[in-house]
């Protein structure tokens, strides 16, 4: 018995530029987790996503930089949708404490540290990282040191300072837990000091 067999719908070619954008984008974040942006070559890049080099200039303006800096947009925006925001409005500075915890934990991840927290900064260059955290990271600390504040619960100090000074200590203390021998001793010493940091400033 003949079967007629329905002809495969055709790919549009938004869903084709759609396709080769996200095959570059998870060949780049699995390079630069594993070896280092400086280590990675953009014939590397396009080898694994199965894309031609003009690919990724096209989709990523300057090429192995914009492709890095869109990793870099991804992981902060899904670390951020990590982050405990329940207690926000009721308790602000419970939801602080509890976002020590939660970010010395996915900092651990390779990718988290060698992107965001080693390469970030060096390759996209102070303002725009700054930039970019304002948006994801440090705007979400920001948020919560004026909700704090607001509530009474922390001493009124320039939140917009404090944010900075508070994410620097995290990223030290992150990178200081990723590179000690006993992993789960140093997180545990990190969260004490940090949270001690932050409780130093309650009222």
């Amino acid at each position: 018995m003949y079967v007629k067999m329905s002809p495969m719908p055709r790919r549009t070619q938004a869903q084709r530029r759609d396709e080769t954008r996200a095959a570059l984008l998870a060949a780049g974040r699995r390079l630069f987790a594993e070896v280092g942006y400086d280590d990675v070559a953009a014939e590397q890049i396009v080898s694994e996503a199965g894309v031609t080099r003009g690919a990724l200039y096209h989709h990523f303006e300057g090429g192995k930089a914009g492709l890095f800096e869109a990793v870099f947009v991804e992981i902060e925006a899904e670390l951020v949708a990590q982050f405990p925001l329940g207690d926000l409005d009721s308790d602000p500075l419970a939801t602080l404490r509890a976002g020590i915890g939660t970010f010395l934990d996915l900092s651990l991840s390779s990718g988290v540290q060698r992107v965001t927290l080693i390469d970030g900064p060096a390759v996209l260059g102070w303002s725009r990282w700054q930039e970019i955290e304002a948006e994801h990271g440090l705007g979400l600390i920001q948020a919560g040191l004026d909700a704090a504040v607001a509530a009474g619960q922390l001493r009124p100090l320039p939140t917009a300072d404090l944010a900075n000074a508070l994410l620097g200590a995290l990223i030290e203390s992150a990178l200081a837990v990723a590179r000690a021998k006993d992993v789960k001793a140093a997180r545990k010493r990190a969260e004490q000091v940090l949270l001690a940091l932050l409780d130093g400033l309650a009222v």
